[in-house]
């Protein structure tokens, strides 16, 4: 053996040598890991039975990113009964509601589902604004209705009452009945029972063949 690799054993001798400041680590180790593992042990089977249910913070409004919407969903709909316990629905693409004390929903790509007398109609708008608290929609832009035995509107810029199934616009109109079509500068409808008033430059075709 090298005078080297004597001089390592040696070293690695006395190191290790009863009495040695790395036998003094080892004892000190030895008693204090069983100890502290003890103390986590107890710790961890205490923490669930001390642990608050309620968390306090306190956050920094300038720090805090604020929604400038109360309201904001994707796909949203919104159903009621009219003034005769129809069902009614109202379907949405997007839905925002800006404040909580204004009860109005700007409404985008919007469908209504209504359930006449005589079967279900439709309603189908770009966008519009909806109260919760009237349940009226005023369309913003183009309206199309479509109902049963061939009734048609479609007019811009109209307010639907979604319980009384009444369409009004001030708008220029056109449409079908189940005898002809009819167009004019405005007009007040009711789907339910059929009933239109025209207002303005009406123009009336009829279909004798269509007519009951």
């Amino acid at each position: 053996m090298s005078d080297v690799a004597i001089r390592a054993r040696t070293a690695r001798q006395r190191w290790a040598a009863p009495g040695s400041r790395h036998d003094r680590l080892i004892r000190v180790l030895g008693t204090s890991l069983p100890i502290a593992i003890g103390v986590l042990a107890a710790f961890l089977v205490m923490a669930p039975l001390t642990a608050g249910s309620e968390v306090s913070f306190v956050l920094d409004k300038n720090k805090v990113e604020v929604a400038h919407e109360r309201m904001k969903l994707q796909a949203a709909s919104y159903r009621g009964l009219d003034d005769k316990g129809q069902a009614f629905r109202l379907d949405a693409g997007s839905a925002v509601q800006q404040s909580s004390s204004v009860p109005i929903v700007q409404i985008n790509r919007m469908a209504a589902d209504l359930q006449l007398a005589d079967g279900p109609a439709t309603l189908r708008a770009d966008k519009g604004n909806y109260d919760l608290n009237s349940e009226q929609l005023r369309v913003q832009g183009p309206i199309a209705v479509r109902a049963p035995n061939g009734y048609s509107l479609d007019t811009t810029d109209a307010v639907v009452d979604l319980k009384s199934k009444t369409v009004e616009s001030d708008r220029p109109v056109t449409g079908t009945l189940s005898n002809g079509r009819f167009r004019a500068d405005s007009l007040r409808a009711n789907l339910d029972d059929r009933r239109v008033r025209l207002d303005g430059n009406v123009r009336l075709r009829f279909s004798p063949a269509g007519a009951k």
